[in-house]
């Protein structure tokens, strides 16, 4: 009798292990999250808007969001400040790389921090640096393909 059980046990334990596996999952290959420079950040926080020229060294002609599966991506940044404070030469007004880590359903706003600690002029590149100004939730699916 207690093989029967055993027997009974094992059956209902492999068919449990069976329909768990059946259940409906997130798809997880369709999450994403979304990296965007389209929000003006604020300007009274030295903060200013950026253009992307360049996603993980590849050249992309620049968009308001950019929708990406999770994993690290890398953005050339080229500042938009337009601070009258702001005096280096033109050739100081260097793109930038940031490097920035995309989880599912979050939004990333790019930004440029003006660096208002000292006076920059000339050829000094240091006036900037390129940050996420905003982490936020936001629902995200990438297209299922066709």
């Amino acid at each position: 009798m207690s093989r029967l059980c055993s027997r009974g046990a094992l059956a209902l334990l492999a068919s449990l292990v069976l329909l768990s596996g059946c259940a409906s999952q997130p798809d997880k290959s369709l999450q994403c999250g979304i990296v965007s420079g389209y929000l003006e950040p604020d300007a009274n926080q030295d903060l200013y808007r950026v253009v992307v020229t360049h996603l993980n060294g590849k050249p992309v002609i620049s968009k308001p969001n950019y929708q990406l599966s999770p994993g690290v991506y890398e953005f050339t940044l080229a500042e938009l400040i337009s601070s009258p404070s702001l005096k280096v030469k033109l050739a100081a007004r260097t793109p930038k790389v940031l490097s920035v880590t995309v989880d599912a359903e979050q939004r990333y706003h790019l930004g440029a921090k003006f660096n208002t600690d000292k006076r920059y002029r000339g050829n000094d590149t240091g006036y900037w640096q390129p940050e996420v100004w905003l982490q936020e939730y936001h629902e995200c699916e990438l297209s299922q393909p066709e």
